[in-house]
């Protein structure tokens, strides 16, 4: 029997880099909460998925009154954030049972493609965990901040160290795994190494399948992403010419 798809996304965020009046997953693009925008993303790709909505304890009833009052029809189980990403991402997967299989997907990152999240799905049908990256194509500098007898920092070498772009690839979201592999994973103690979910069900020494992922598919965290977010709409709502 297929796996049931589920969905976490997480929105426990503050918002705090963005400096807005509300947390940037709810400000709006073309009309629309940035957080809508990224379920709706999964709703086109998989139907029938069921949403598990993490958000921030004081900003629940104001999600649900923003959903009836914009007419997003979404059945979802919402659930408080935690005190890190870690923490939000756990308390979604309560709500997850085991046989299933899960994407962990940031509230944040509206343009994820839908053939993109079926890719990933069709992926983790016999792979138990799946990650999307992109190559990073910046020059990369080995770098350490060194603190200044005035209290300033200033940026130094660090000798003998370099890093060969070729081989480094950045994570997106969605990660998908089997649900009860994340799960037991999630079990673990919080440490500061868990920059995602792939690297905590790697402490575990589960194998991860990489998948190419999309330069578009942007994480909007500061007020510069924001303004490249209205740029990418604008483009992907204009037809392309033949």
């Amino acid at each position: 029997m297929p796996r049931k798809k589920f969905l976490v996304i997480t929105a426990g965020g503050k918002g705090v880099r963005m400096g807005g009046p509300v947390p940037k997953q709810f400000m709006q693009l073309a009309g629309k909460a940035v957080l809508r925008l990224s379920i709706e993303r999964f709703l086109e790709a998989v139907p029938d998925i069921k949403v598990v909505t993490v958000l921030p304890q004081e900003h629940i009833a104001a999600w649900k009154e923003y959903c009836v009052e914009s007419g997003f029809i979404c059945p979802q189980t919402i659930v408080p954030g935690g005190f890190t990403r870690f923490h939000s991402v756990k308390n979604g997967l309560d709500r997850v049972p085991d046989g299933a299989v899960v994407a962990v997907h940031d509230g944040v990152r509206p343009f994820v493609p839908a053939d993109l999240i079926r890719k990933m799905f069709d992926a983790a049908v016999s792979a138990p965990a799946v990650v999307p990256v992109v190559p990073v194509t910046d020059t990369l500098k080995v770098l350490r901040r060194v603190g200044c007898p005035d209290g300033n920092e200033v940026l130094e070498a660090v000798k003998g160290a370099t890093a060969d772009r070729s081989v480094l690839f950045g994570a997106q979201t969605p990660q998908i795994f089997h649900s009860e592999i994340l799960k037991d994973a999630y079990t673990q103690a919080f440490d500061t190494m868990f920059t995602d979910d792939a690297s905590v069900v790697e402490r575990k020494n589960i194998p991860v399948t990489y998948l190419e992922g999309d330069r578009n598919n942007i994480k909007i965290t500061t007020k510069e992403d924001l303004v490249l977010a209205g740029a990418i709409m604008s483009l992907q709502a204009t037809p392309s010419k033949n």
